[in-house]
């Protein structure tokens, strides 16, 4: 079998023309990635922000409620017992200007951090602040 040769003829030169299947390829891909990532930017998240008032803000009063590392609790300082939290508050929940700061001990287990957690949430307290800046020294 006798292979054959191309011999290119003296007519044919090279191809001066810009092969623009790549160029063609490239623009797609952008016009895919525009096309899925223009709905995520434009996407709008619902928030319910409170509206700017012109009359000062009342003066808050903060409770604070302590859990130390067994589990126990205070409230402004006073001893308070489990069943007797959730009464409590619910009164911290009605008063307009109360403002409960939970401050939790290092060593506090998670479990009883969280039964509390939800007591709050239970009660229908709104303005809850966690204050830990009394132990950030400990943890250097």
């Amino acid at each position: 079998m006798r292979m054959r040769r191309a011999i290119a003829a003296p007519g044919d030169a090279p191809i001066s023309e810009l092969n623009t299947t790549p160029l063609i390829d490239v623009m797609l891909v952008l016009l895919i990635m525009f096309i899925l990532t223009i709905p995520s930017t434009s996407h709008e998240v619902p928030l319910d922000l409170p509206q700017p008032t012109p009359v000062p803000p009342a003066e808050r009063t903060i409770y604070r409620l302590h859990i130390d590392a067994a589990g126990a609790l205070s409230l402004d300082g006073a001893p308070l017992a489990a069943a007797g939290l959730p009464a409590r508050l619910r009164s911290v929940a009605a008063d307009p200007g109360a403002e409960l700061h939970l401050i939790a001990d290092g060593e506090t287990a998670y479990e009883r951090f969280d039964q509390v957690l939800a007591a709050v949430h239970r009660a229908g307290v709104t303005r809850l602040g966690m204050d830990n800046h009394r132990f950030a020294g400990a943890l250097n």
